[in-house]
């Protein structure tokens, strides 16, 4: 199933980011000759996904400038976190289910947003798109059916910043501000939170070491 939407992770300060994000924002650093932003932008288009949001909140002109024609923008005048940015982004978005998407990552191999379309079935809440952590603490565990667990520091998966999500839960939370943890963690706790496992590379680039890595990485494709 193809969610109609998705949802662009783009409003954070960058502060990792250092010298380079005082007077732009990270979504518009460039990585390998484009913005941050442009490699996200390009996944959604690639996956034929009729309705791109993203939010913007530090530094936005440069940002919804750069977005306008490709993408809607859902503006915050504070930081609202992954749930409060997502769930004030919902009239934008549309009901049903909502691929999102973080800006500061770059990808190779399949689309991670065609895997996850592929890879939903009836009954999931969330699914989430990880690789292996090795020996490092993952961010979950997930049984032979892909449900989801916290890995409490133990190795497991590490999530990449891809998933589709239901978003009925977020109505039900009272903060204006919260992470998306405290869904995953309602849907982890009925059974519903599943993991799927990318195939291909993945480079998160949320400190200035990781443009390198990332160019790198997208040179030997």
């Amino acid at each position: 199933m193809r969610p109609e939407a998705v949802m662009i992770f783009a409003a954070g300060f960058g502060t990792r980011m250092g010298a380079l994000t005082a007077t732009r924002p990270k979504p518009m650093i460039e990585v390998a000759g484009r913005p941050l932003i442009d490699h996200a932008l390009a996944l959604a288009e690639a996956a034929g996904v009729s309705r791109i949001v993203a939010n913007t909140h530090y530094l936005p002109e440069s940002l919804t400038a750069h977005l306008a024609g490709r993408a809607l923008v859902s503006h915050e005048e504070e930081i609202l976190e992954t749930g409060g940015g997502l769930r004030r982004a919902l009239p934008l978005l549309g009901d049903g289910p909502v691929h999102t998407l973080n800006s500061d990552a770059v990808w190779t191999g399949e689309n991670p947003l065609d895997e996850l379309a592929a890879g939903w079935r009836d009954g999931m809440e969330a699914l989430l798109l990880l690789a292996p952590s090795g020996p490092a603490p993952g961010d979950f565990t997930m049984d032979a059916a892909g449900r989801l667990a916290r890995a409490r520091g133990a190795p497991g998966y590490t999530y990449l910043g891809a998933q589709i999500l239901r978003t009925d839960r977020l109505a039900a939370v009272a903060e204006a501000k919260f992470s998306l943890n405290l869904i995953w963690d309602a849907m982890i706790a009925a059974g519903t939170a599943h993991g799927l496992i990318h195939r291909g590379g993945w480079c998160d680039v949320g400190r200035p070491e990781g443009i390198a890595a990332a160019e790198a990485m997208l040179a030997d494709v």
